[in-house]
């Protein structure tokens, strides 16, 4: 059986660029393990991210727009999929990308500011992604992912400088994605209108969400193509700039998109408060961690952070909104 993974690897090999991070070289696990058969080492970092349980609660999870009426809005779910779908199906990008987010709170950045606001050790997703596939998942076990893949979630973030160019393919997926399928999100919620993009930005790079969605996958894999280096060519990389500004100013800063927000961000700090005052509420999982030195701090926003969307706003209402009085049988 061990030929089926030999086979595999010879093919990234024959197949992938002299600049690719192969299997057979990655620099191996936290903890060493026997190799599986049948598959090298970055697919099966992807199974186990797809596999999770903070993965699959990325359903329930605010992309842009909290809780909104329809059934066609992106989630944080459906976000890591195109940031996948946008970086190629190769074994370590889409490990990469499946496993980006899996730290993000519910409500999107509105519950990721409210835990860095209120939390003695600052909240990050990046870092909350790399703890919850070292630390968290698998009742405290973690997944044990290679190197190259937890280095590429840690780095995903704008500032970010992964190690390989497939956590930089991720890194430049994720912006490109959001940009596309936010602006979709508002426009289908009459945010924007498609005449609202300036003129400047749609010559570019063009006249539709899907047009500028094919344009940028083009211009980088032109740009790239035989290079160690994930680059755009000099005009759309400015258009990136120009409509991920333009993104800000009208959607991601917009009071209409954001009219909630306040709500969710007090939500998300009253839970913290009440965890860290009733730490022994929280699961034992959870409270493993706090026997072996780690702070309440630290475990409570491990548990608030893991939270979906649904459940945290359930769990807010069983805690603190009272409920009526059962009715009288006669």
């Amino acid at each position: 059986m061990d030929r089926i993974r030999e086979r595999i690897e010879q093919m990234e090999k024959d197949n992938l660029s002299p600049y690719a991070t192969l299997s057979i070289n990655s620099k191996g696990r936290l903890k060493e393990e026997e190799e599986c058969d049948i598959r090298p080492v970055f697919q099966r970092d992807r199974d186990r991210i797809l596999h999770s349980k903070s993965f699959r609660r990325l359903k329930d999870k605010t992309q842009v727009f909290l809780t909104p009426e329809g059934d066609h809005y992106r989630t944080r779910l459906t976000h890591t999929l195109e940031v996948s779908q946008n970086a190629s199906n190769e074994d370590l990008v889409e490990a990469i990308a499946l496993g980006h987010d899996l730290g993000h709170t519910p409500f999107g950045h509105a519950g990721e500011r409210a835990l860095d606001r209120v939390s003695e050790c600052g909240f990050e997703h990046h870092k909350q992604s790399l703890r919850m596939v070292d630390v968290l998942e698998k009742e405290g076990q973690g997944l044990n992912l290679t190197f190259e893949v937890r280095d590429g979630i840690l780095n995903h973030q704008t500032s970010g400088n992964p190690s390989t160019l497939e956590g930089h393919i991720v890194r430049i997926s994720d912006k490109i994605a959001y940009i596309h399928h936010d602006m979709d999100d508002a426009i289908r919620g009459g945010i924007l209108t498609e005449d609202d993009v300036p003129e400047s930005i749609r010559k570019v790079i063009g006249y539709t969400t899907g047009e500028r969605l094919d344009h940028f996958i083009h211009d980088i894999v032109t740009n790239s193509l035989g290079k160690n280096k994930i680059s755009m060519s000099e005009p759309v990389e400015n258009a990136m700039k120009e409509i991920r500004a333009f993104m800000f100013e009208n959607v991601y800063k917009n009071p209409v998109v954001k009219s909630e927000e306040g709500k969710a961000e007090a939500l998300v700090e009253t839970l913290y408060t009440h965890y860290l005052e009733h730490i022994d509420d929280i699961p034992d999982d959870l409270k493993r961690l706090l026997d072996a030195g780690e702070s309440k701090d630290r475990v409570v926003c491990d548990y608030v952070s893991s939270m979906t969307d649904r459940y945290a706003v359930g769990l807010y209402e069983d805690l603190f909104i009272p409920k009526s009085w059962p009715a009288i049988k006669y």
